[in-house]
């Protein structure tokens, strides 16, 4: 593949890693990228006593005292008021304040597993599927400190088209369009060697994520499950490929989903 400067002229030729021939399997890299967000799920779970911490009992024996029966009055956990008398509904969900009636269960599983060889050809899929639209630009990439400079850059090698269709907003659909959020679609990803000026440069603009190899994930590459996002490789990052992915799992990329 063609290596580019920073200023948009050819430098040289280079040859990539297997990554970029990889077979990709679309199923697998969305079950990766859904494994991955599950793994940013935070458990819940409820008050076992939430609802209940009232005078309020149920009654249901027949002419028994304070039941209801013959009166009119729905036969429900109601308070305890003084000389006999019954007090609002309380307890069950269809009151003011009673208990939930599906209540969040810490013994929900939340988060999906995924087998380590699994999520490995899931990362070398999404990296051949985006084999097409990859581009490899030498290393001074990964010493540009300012936005302005990284605009600039980006320009010069030719993706004004991902910096307008990451400036575009757009509305939710469904139920979530009334609190108006905006969302910018995701258009290009910057992988860089090490981490330092160049990520914190690019990810200031929209649409645009930056990454180290290291903390590279399915869902960087293959937003929503969907292969074949724009790739900007630093040259450096292109030999490294293979043995950091070999060494990669589910497990070892949440930190960097959490960090987020």
């Amino acid at each position: 593949m063609q290596v580019y400067e920073i200023d948009g002229s050819k430098k040289k030729e280079i040859g990539v890693p297997d990554a970029f021939s990889a077979e990709v399997k679309p199923e697998l890299i969305r079950r990766a990228a859904i494994a991955e967000n599950t793994m940013t799920l935070q458990p819940q779970g409820h008050y076992v006593l939430a609802g209940m911490q009232t005078t309020a009992r149920y009654y249901g024996a027949m002419n028994s005292y304070r039941t209801g029966r013959h009166m009119g009055v729905a036969i429900r956990p109601r308070e305890k008021l003084g000389g006999g008398r019954q007090g609002k509904v309380k307890r069950i969900p269809s009151a003011v304040k009673g208990k939930r009636a599906h209540p969040h269960m810490v013994e929900k599983t939340i988060i999906e597993r995924m087998n380590k060889r699994e999520y490995q050809a899931a990362l070398l899929g999404a990296i051949a599927a985006s084999a097409g639209a990859s581009i490899i630009v030498d290393d001074k990439i990964e010493g540009i400190k300012k936005t302005k400079e990284m605009v600039k850059t980006l320009g010069y090698l030719n993706l004004g088209k991902e910096l307008e269709e990451g400036r575009r907003k757009r509305l939710s659909s469904g139920l979530r369009r009334v609190s108006r959020a905006r969302h910018y679609k995701k258009s290009l990803l910057l992988v860089v060697n090490k981490g330092g000026h160049a990520v914190s440069a690019a990810r200031n603009i929209p649409g645009i994520d930056a990454c180290t190899l290291e903390g590279i994930t399915v869902s960087m590459l293959a937003p929503g499950g969907k292969a074949g996002r724009k790739v900007l490789w630093s040259e450096s990052v292109i030999g490294n490929i293979m043995s950091v992915v070999s060494s990669m799992s589910l497990g070892t990329q949440a930190k960097y989903l959490k960090a987020r």
